[in-house]
């Protein structure tokens, strides 16, 4: 046991030596995707050389686990985060932020990317550039040109204006992005970033940057992401603003039933008046009445479970490492104690 403690102290002293020595740190998930990943390495480290250090959390993969070598061969420093189970996109990424931020220094910048080559490593400096400005505490990708079907782009502009709506905030981007010390330690601390990495980012109130950069096409292999994917990835950023999305639908409740409360008033002004042809009325004052109590109820549920929402926030730092199942590191040097 003691053994094994010190060996933990060493890699540990080992990964604070490594993050010292480089600028940028890259935090990427990765699921099954090993060829795409190794070839990433590969063009990180031509781009950045020993300037790079690579958090890679292996999300819980079984039939092609990332192996330490992937990142030895392509020449690049960092570890491989092998989780437990695999747990999603999203808090992959979480995880990933934890451990850097229990080693990150103030020269430190961190990047997250995917491992799929979709993100382009030639447009990192573009966003490092924009942190470059004190008013930037991270900068975002905002896809200027995407390989992708025409339905995706219809259903994708659609979201984003039925988001807008719900929430009251306009997302654009995605998890490629750009962060200084100061915020990722922010995120962190957030309980929505394991849920939704960019509806955290908007809902930490950082101060943004948006970079139009293109999107690129995979390395190898094909997207696991399907439309029902797709569409749980689009709620789970509604959930990081529920308690806005819970009072908006309220409100839209509210309104609903004075409408139909107006309209049953008229209704009945027009029956005294004699203008309502025989069974009009009462057809009328039926539907209007299901419509105000289905709104009245349903706003009553809205503000119940907005109050709800709001007393179950509590900030809490993620315990990421009960995700861990085992860290490699790079360091080929062993030393027992």
């Amino acid at each position: 046991m003691t053994g094994r403690i010190c060996q933990d102290v060493y890699a540990g002293e080992t990964v604070r030596m490594k993050f010292s020595r480089c600028g940028v740190i890259i935090v990427m998930p990765v699921y099954e995707d090993g060829d795409a990943s190794c070839r990433l390495f590969r063009e990180l480290a031509s781009l950045f050389g020993d300037k790079v250090f690579v958090v890679a959390v292996d999300d819980g993969s079984v039939y092609h686990p990332l192996e330490i070598t992937s990142l030895e061969n392509a020449g690049v420093e960092g570890v491989i985060l092998r989780l437990r189970r695999n747990v999603g996109h999203q808090r992959a990424i979480a995880i990933g932020l934890g451990y850097v931020s229990e080693h990150i220094q103030s020269h430190h910048l961190t990047v997250v990317m995917d491992s799929d080559g979709e993100d382009l490593p030639s447009s990192i400096t573009v966003l490092l550039d924009e942190l470059k400005d004190e008013r930037v505490d991270v900068a975002v990708a905002r896809r200027r040109k995407r390989i992708e079907s025409l339905l995706f782009k219809v259903c994708y502009v659609v979201y984003k204006h039925l988001f807008r709506m719900l929430t009251g905030r306009f997302i654009s981007f995605g998890n490629f992005m750009a962060l200084k010390p100061h915020a990722v330690r922010r995120l962190v601390s957030m309980q929505e970033t394991p849920i939704h990495v960019a509806g955290a980012v908007l809902a930490s109130k950082l101060r943004l940057s948006m970079c139009p950069l293109n999107r690129g096409p995979r390395y190898a292999g094909q997207s696991r992401m399907n439309f029902v994917g797709l569409a749980l990835h689009g709620f789970k950023a509604l959930m990081v603003f529920a308690e806005d999305v819970l009072v908006r639908v309220g409100i839209a409740c509210v309104v609903i039933a004075t409408f139909s409360v107006a309209g049953a008033i008229a209704a009945i002004v027009l029956k005294l008046m004699g203008y309502s042809t025989p069974g009009w009325f009462s057809v009328a004052m039926g539907i209007l009445v299901l419509i105000f109590l289905q709104t009245g109820a349903l706003a009553l549920m809205t503000l119940m479970l907005s109050g709800i929402v709001r007393e179950g926030t509590v900030v809490s730092n993620m315990a990421y490492q009960d995700f861990i199942d085992r860290i490699f590191h790079t360091a080929s040097r062993q030393e027992k104690c």
